[in-house]
C-alpha cells in the first residue's frame, strides 16, 4: 500500500486490531440472520510525510451509506461546542448577513442551525441521506454530495463561494485527502477562512485512545502533516487551537495561500515544536501502542468475566463507533454485556455491528438498573454520569476502559 498523500510505500505498522465490520453499520433483526462483512483494521505510518492511515479495504460509499446512523445532535456537550464555535467565529471574522458560511459534513444541522439563527446565509454539504434529511427538516439548505475539487468548482461557479468553511471531524474521514483539501482552496473567497477540527494524533498516542481507530477514520493527523498537505494544495495555516473535544483535538485555521490576509499566530510554531519534541516523527514513537491497546482489552475482559461469575448485570451507554472498535477488538458479546442504551432513535432497536449487542432506549436503564454501566464514548463520560446520577443512587457503578479501566 502507498501513502494516501505522498505515494510513499508504507512499511511501518502502528496498530493491528484484527478485523471488524464498519463501526456504524448497525444491524436490524433481519440482518442478524445474514452474513456480516468484516474487514482488517490496521493502521500504518508513512515515514516520508508521517501521515498515519488505515490500510485500504473498504470504500467511502460503503461506510457513509444512505442509512448512516451517526447524528451529531444527541450529545448535549457537542451541541454546546457547536454553539460556542459559531459565536466565536462570528465575533472573530465579523460574519453578518452579507457573508456566506458553508459546512462540509454538516450532518444533521447541529452547527448550521446556529449560523442560520444568527441571520447569516449558509448551506451544508452532507453525502449521507439520513442526516441530510434531518438537516433539511431544520430548514437548512443541504447539498447531498461528497466534497472534493469537482463539487467545489461547481459551487464556486454557481456563486456559492464562502467566507467561512467549517470542517469539523471530517478531515480524518476522507480517503482522498489531496482532492478533499484542494476543494477548499477552490471554494473559499479570496479573503475567506476555513477551519478544521480533528483528534490529535499526539493525544491519541499519549492517552492510549486506540479506539479512535476504525474504518471511517482513514487518517490520524498531526499539525505538521496537515500543514504539509495544506501547503501543497494552496492553503496557508495561520492559527491553531488545542480544544478538549474527542479526548483532545486541534482546531486549525487556514486561508488561501494566494490571497489570505491573516497573520500567522505564534501558537502555530508552538504546536509544531511540541510535535517535533515528542519524537512523533520517528518509528520509536509508535512502537509501544499495540501493547497498550492489548492491556486495555485484557483488563476489560477480566472485569466482564468476573462480573458474569458474580451474576452482575453489565450494560453500556452510547452506541458509539469508538465503542464498537473496543468491543470487537476484545471479542465482547451479549453474554458479557447485556445491552447498550443510546438516545438516538436511528440506532434503537438495532444491534451493534460485530458484537451484535442490542441497542435500546435510555429508559431501559431505569426499568432495570444495571450493576455496572460501561460508558463507551469516554470523551463525554462526565456528561453521561451527570445525566444518569439517579442510577448511582441505586448502586449502579460507572465504568470506562480508555485510557485504562476505571470503576467509579
Amino acid at each position: 500500500m502507498k501513502c494516501r498523500h505522498c505515494g510513499t510505500e508504507l512499511r511501518v505498522q502502528f496498530l493491528d486490531l484484527g478485523s471488524a465490520p464498519a463501526s456504524n453499520a448497525y444491524l436490524s433483526a433481519e440482518q442478524l440472520r445474514a452474513p456480516e462483512a468484516w474487514f482488517p483494521l490496521r493502521l500504518v505510518v508513512c515515514e516520508d510525510c508521517w501521515l498515519v492511515q488505515t490500510e485500504d479495504y473498504v470504500g467511502r460509499e460503503a461506510l457513509f451509506s444512505d442509512e448512516y446512523a451517526y447524528f451529531s445532535s444527541y450529545s448535549t456537550s457537542w451541541l454546546q461546542h457547536a454553539r460556542s464555535y459559531v459565536d466565536a467565529m462570528i465575533a472573530r471574522f465579523g460574519l453578518n448577513a452579507t457573508s456566506c458560511v458553508a459546512e462540509v459534513a454538516a450532518n444533521d444541522g447541529y452547527l448550521l442551525q446556529h449560523v442560520q439563527a444568527a441571520g447569516i446565509p449558509c448551506y451544508g454539504i452532507e453525502p449521507t441521506a439520513s442526516t441530510a434529511r434531518a438537516a433539511r427538516q431544520k430548514g437548512l439548505d443541504i447539498v447531498e454530495e461528497f466534497f472534493g475539487q469537482a463539487l467545489a468548482h461547481t459551487l464556486a461557479t454557481a456563486n456559492r463561494s464562502a467566507d467561512l468553511i467549517v470542517a469539523n471531524n471530517v478531515l480524518a474521514h476522507v480517503p482522498n485527502i489531496n482532492d478533499f483539501v484542494a476543494g477548499f482552496s477552490r471554494l473559499l473567497k479570496p479573503a475567506g477562512v476555513a477551519t478544521f477540527e480533528f483528534p490529535s494524533l499526539l493525544n491519541m498516542v499519549r492517552h492510549n485512545q486506540f479506539d479512535l481507530a476504525y474504518h471511517e477514520h482513514f487518517s490520524y493527523l498531526s499539525l505538521t502533516t496537515v500543514e504539509r498537505i495544506f501547503t501543497l494544495h494552496g492553503l496557508h495555516v495561520f492559527d491553531v487551537e488545542d480544544i478538549p473535544t474527542q479526548g483532545g483535538s486541534l482546531r486549525v485555521y487556514a486561508q488561501r495561500g494566494d490571497a489570505g490576509r491573516a497573520s500567522r499566530e505564534p501558537r502555530v510554531e508552538a504546536v509544531l515544536r511540541r510535535e517535533a519534541e515528542s519524537g512523533m516523527f520517528s518509528r520509536d514513537f509508535y512502537n509501544g501502542f499495540q501493547a497498550q491497546a492489548e492491556q486495555v482489552k485484557d483488563d476489560l475482559l477480566s472485569f466482564l468475566l468476573k462480573a458474569k461469575r458474580d451474576r452482575k448485570i453489565v450494560a453500556a451507554y452510547g452506541a458509539a463507533a469508538k465503542g464498537n472498535t473496543l468491543l470487537n477488538f476484545a471479542g465482547v458479546r451479549p453474554d458479557l454485556l447485556s445491552y447498550v442504551a443510546d438516545k438516538n432513535p436511528a440506532k434503537q432497536g438495532h444491534f451493534l455491528p460485530g458484537s451484535r449487542i442490542p441497542v435500546v432506549p435510555v429508559a431501559a436503564l431505569r426499568a432495570r438498573p444495571p450493576d455496572y454501566l460501561v460508558i463507551l464514548p469516554w470523551n463525554i463520560a462526565g456528561e453521561v454520569i451527570e445525566q444518569n446520577a439517579d442510577l448511582a443512587a441505586q448502586q449502579t457503578r460507572f465504568v470506562t476502559a480508555i485510557p485504562r479501566l476505571e470503576v467509579t
